[in-house]
């Protein structure tokens, strides 16, 4: 069959319709894929590096440079609630009394029992409600662990201190012996 010729039938060019679009298209491939192989795209300027392509056809353009440039992110509300879980703990470490905790948790059990009301948009929502009682608990037991901590370690300091001024004042009180080279 190799060295058989096709007849014109199998074959005829004028058997297919192309529109000037399709054409187009077909001939830039054909151009393209012979410039790859003669190396005409090897070792170009900025070749691997991610392209900086304008905004100037999104028509959101105006609200993604703004949220970019303020470092806003929106998440989905499972997403969301999941990082707001897991940085629970150390927000309520930075209060300082009883009744702001239990306000911070009541918010934000509230949060997640309205996005468990809510028709799911995105991932499942898997986080739960916090315990207030568990939670609170938890708080005043790392508050009492920090202030232990703090207090044994400003005794350690003041230990330390006060050696370093003994140690200091001990020296003033002694003399040195004066030695003479006798000649």
């Amino acid at each position: 069959m190799k060295d058989e010729q096709l007849p014109l039938t199998f074959c005829n060019p004028s058997a297919f319709a192309f529109d000037s679009e399709t054409v187009i298209a077909l001939l830039a491939d054909m151009h393209i894929r012979k410039a790859i192989e003669r190396g005409d795209f090897d070792n170009l300027p900025g070749s691997g590096k991610p392209l900086d392509l304008s905004d100037a056809d999104d028509p959101d353009w105006w609200v993604k440079s703004f949220m970019k440039r303020e470092g806003l992110v929106f998440l989905p509300p499972s997403i969301q609630l999941r990082k707001d879980d897991a940085a629970l703990d150390d927000q309520l470490d930075q209060l300082s009394n009883e009744k702001a905790v239990r306000h911070e948790i009541a918010q934000f059990n509230e949060r997640v029992m309205h996005a468990r009301h809510q028709l799911p948009s995105g991932p499942p929502l898997i986080t739960m409600p916090r315990d207030t009682e568990a939670t609170v608990t938890a708080w005043a037991d790392r508050k009492a662990a920090r202030s232990k901590e703090a207090r044994t370690q400003a005794r350690g300091e003041a230990k330390s201190e006060k050696r370093s001024r003994q140690g200091f004042f001990r020296g003033l009180g002694r003399r040195r012996p004066r030695h003479r080279t006798g000649m």
